[in-house]
Order: C-alpha cells, then sequence, then structure tokens
C-alpha cells in the first residue's frame, strides 16, 4: 500500500467516479482504475463493486474511507500549517470559546496579541463549552475559555474569571427603578432561564427554590448574550454573565446588580500533555490582561 494508491482512492470517494478522479488528481483514468486495483490487492478486500461500468464502494470500503478521512485531514492540517509558515513567517494559534467572551472580552486580548506578535495567525472560534472541550482536548484548538460544567479530566486548566451575575431587563421596565435586584423581585416574572446544565442556573434555582420561588420561564437559551437580546425584545428578564452585555445598554437593555451570590466560573483550558509553547504563554497573559482590564473599568 502506498500514498498513490490510497489518494487515487479517496479521490474517487469524494468525487464520485473514476473519469472524476483522474481529472482531480491529474492523472489518466486508466491510472486510477490501476491504483484501486492495486490497493484492493494490498488490503485484501474490495473496495469497489463494478455496477455497468460504475465503481459503487463496498461496506468495506465505506469503512476504510474514514480512516483515509482521518488521515488525509492530517495532512490538510499540514498543509495549512506550510502555507501560514510561508505566509506570515511564522506559525499559528488556534483560540476557541464560549460565546460570553468570545465576542467581548477574547477579541480585545487578541488586540493586544497582536501588538507583540504581528506575523502570527490567530483563529477564534466561538462555540458552547462542550465543543470547546473537544476542539482543545483533540489538539486541535491551543486554549479555550469555557464554563465549569465541562468535564476538565485530561486537561491542564485554571480558573480565569468567576464574574457575578447581572438581571438583564428590557429598558422601562418596572425592576429598572431598582438599584438591586433580590430574589423576590423574580417572583411571578416572565424569566428567560440559561440552559439547565448551566451551573449559574443551578445556583440561581437553589437560592429562588430557598424561597419558594418558582421562576416563571417563557425561555431557555445556553448563552447569556441570548438572553440579552430576548430581553431587548420584551419576553422576560434574566440573570447573564456581564462579559456578555457590551453593546446592549445602548440598545435597550437595562442591567442590574443581582443580590444573591451567583457567580458565572469559566476555565482557561490547555491542549492536554503538551508542553505549552511562548505564543501559547502569552496568549494566555494577554487574556488575564484583559481580563484585569475589564475589571478594573467595572471595578471588580
Amino acid at each position: 500500500m502506498n500514498f498513490r494508491q490510497v489518494e487515487a482512492f479517496r479521490a474517487v470517494m469524494v468525487t464520485g467516479s473514476a473519469s472524476r478522479a483522474a481529472d482531480l488528481l491529474q492523472v489518466t483514468q486508466p491510472a486510477i482504475s490501476r491504483s484501486i486495483l492495486e490497493l484492493e490487492k494490498a488490503t485484501g478486500f474490495q473496495l469497489f463493486d463494478r455496477v455497468r461500468g460504475r465503481l459503487v464502494p463496498t461496506a468495506e470500503g465505506q469503512l476504510f474511507f474514514r480512516d483515509v478521512e482521518t488521515s488525509f485531514y492530517g495532512l490538510d492540517r499540514l498543509r495549512i500549517s506550510a502555507a501560514r509558515i510561508r505566509d506570515f513567517g511564522t506559525g499559528d494559534i488556534r483560540i476557541a470559546s464560549l460565546a460570553a467572551l468570545g465576542s467581548t472580552l477574547v477579541p480585545h486580548a487578541l488586540r493586544l496579541f497582536r501588538v507583540k506578535h504581528p506575523s502570527i495567525a490567530v483563529t477564534l472560534q466561538v462555540a458552547g463549552s462542550s465543543t470547546v472541550r473537544e476542539l482543545v482536548m483533540s489538539s486541535r484548538f491551543d486554549v479555550g475559555l469555557a464554563a465549569d460544567e465541562i468535564d476538565v479530566a485530561g486537561l491542564e486548566h485554571q480558573l480565569f474569571a468567576t464574574p457575578k451575575a447581572v438581571c438583564a431587563m428590557p429598558t422601562g421596565h418596572r425592576l429598572c427603578e431598582r438599584k438591586v435586584i433580590t430574589p423576590e423581585d423574580l417572583r411571578d416574572e416572565p424569566f428567560i432561564a440559561l440552559s439547565p446544565e448551566d451551573t449559574a442556573r443551578r445556583k440561581l434555582e437553589k437560592v429562588l427554590y430557598a424561597s419558594n420561588i418558582r421562576p416563571k420561564i417563557v425561555a431557555e437559551t445556553p448563552n447569556s448574550s441570548t438572553v440579552c437580546a430576548l430581553a431587548m425584545e420584551g419576553l422576560g428578564i434574566g440573570l447573564v454573565n456581564p462579559y456578555a452585555t457590551d453593546g446592549y445598554g445602548a440598545r435597550g437593555v437595562t442591567f442590574r446588580p443581582f443580590s444573591a451570590a451567583v457567580h458565572f466560573r469559566t476555565l482557561l483550558i490547555f491542549r492536554p500533555d503538551l508542553p505549552k509553547s511562548r505564543i501559547v504563554r502569552d496568549l494566555a497573559a494577554c487574556l488575564l490582561e484583559a481580563r484585569n482590564e475589564r475589571a478594573d473599568r467595572s471595578g471588580g
């Protein structure tokens, strides 16, 4: 088995025919057919059924293709890395973040990072915390910011931020007159809740249930920014991560402190079992610097 044979097999699977595979690889169709036959001999099983001149993948061929795709994913990553080293003169760094920080604090941190490393390409992906964990755990991303409900087994991690929840409500809502919102204020109020697995939601529920208050949930969402957007439309009020509030104050959402101790805990996570490079350490330092600047502006 050699790379030429596997490449021909993948091309047929991707394009659907030997002729299109030949066009893709810029070889002759007989060369594709010959490579497929050689690969079938090397593997010991049939990869395609020949049906009226067409190559139809067998069950074994489909199974084999899964592993081939995994191998080519690694090759594609090498091509991307080589292109970035060629175009930027250095490598790249990849960060994944939960939504609350991914559109606010992280962009600011990346601006700080770019001052130090102007030639390094940065990839930022905003996703749910479980996806962030998988991206970092699989070593596809170097750094992640995720909520503390994720499983941290096998990950290097540290506590990044624990901001206290604030209450988001439509501007003009009767509770806007309050300087601080209490659990009792939420009684019988239409409430926009975070997802049931969110630790901040679970903490809030303990606080409310202790006072025999059952939230009147009208909507659920995993993201604090979506809670803000729904509050802006007048659907109700909700507790949000203060990092997600940027810009909403000017768009019809009012924020007030919440009296109970409900905090959003965010973890900074790193690729497992790998020493951190200098640029990864520098990115982490920029994230911490952006966090500290934000804390200074908000007074804590």
